[in-house]
């Protein structure tokens, strides 16, 4: 076992990895920048992007820093995220996942993870990154959220649409049992936090909306399979319906979850 929590599962974002770069909300490039300038990243450092899937975080994390690897279990999120930092010199990708982590995956001043972290063994994945984070390093969790304002008001809507198509109940993953991410990292090494967050309207495209529905795994075109033809078309008229003149907006918040350790 990998990344992932179940090896059945190990590819479950196979058939997702081409949607998932225009369909995903992207972290905004301010928060990157602000998590880079907080660990003193520079361009001496390295930085490992773990559960990397189209290699997102490393792209926007490669102009900072001397080295950046990306990690994925799934080779075509790997094949994507090759493609398209194809002309950045300093990214290298690596197929593995956190149980791979070891002396051998190098040192890092940073470790990113961004919408991957709760499919991981947490606590035995924060022991591994002590051994490979240099003393005075850092691990960052990012995530996007909608933030409840009127603009968002579609979201639940779009949700409720998209989950439909869920019969398996693939998104109970995190249910009432959950334990947030803060309760693994103050059990560990890197357990002094900080918590950094950017907010940006954005405008959202038809393509995108149903492109988001299909990078979801629980959406996924390999899950639903010949229902894709009617996700899709759901999926644009919701847009129709909800788009004033053609045009849908959303207000989304980037967060970045920063866990250090205790100065000496």
């Amino acid at each position: 076992m990998a990344i992932l929590l179940a090896d059945d599962e190990r590819r479950r974002f196979r058939s997702v990895a081409p949607h998932y770069v225009i369909g995903r909300p992207p972290y905004a490039p301010l928060l990157l920048r602000r998590v880079a300038a907080l660990v003193a990243l520079g361009a001496e450092d390295a930085v490992l992007d773990l559960g990397c899937g189209p290699g997102q975080l490393a792209r926007g994390f490669a102009p900072m820093a001397g080295r950046v690897v990306g990690m994925d279990p799934e080779p075509e999120m790997l094949r994507v995220a090759a493609t398209l930092g194809a002309d950045i010199p300093n990214l290298a990708w690596e197929t593995g996942g956190s149980a791979e982590l070891g002396p051998q995956t190098g040192r890092f001043r940073l470790v990113v993870m961004g919408r991957s972290f709760h499919w991981m063994d947490r606590a035995e994945t924060l022991r591994r990154l002590d051994a490979i984070v240099v003393p005075d390093g850092a691990v960052a969790l990012f995530h996007t959220t909608h933030t409840d304002t009127p603009e968002n008001a579609w979201v639940a809507g779009y949700d409720a649409l998209r989950r439909g198509y869920d019969t398996a109940g693939s998104d109970a993953h995190r249910g009432p049992g959950w334990v947030r991410h803060e309760a693994f990292l103050l059990d560990s090494a890197f357990h002094c936090l900080e918590a950094h967050a950017v907010i940006e309207r954005r405008s959202v495209a038809e393509d995108t909306l149903v492109l988001r529905a299909l990078s979801m795994s629980s959406s996924s075109p390999e899950r639903i399979g010949e229902r894709r033809t009617a996700l899709e078309r759901e999926m644009r008229a919701f847009f129709r319906d909800h788009a004033g003149q053609g045009v849908l907006t959303e207000i989304v918040e980037s967060h970045a979850l920063i866990g250090r350790r205790a100065a000496a």
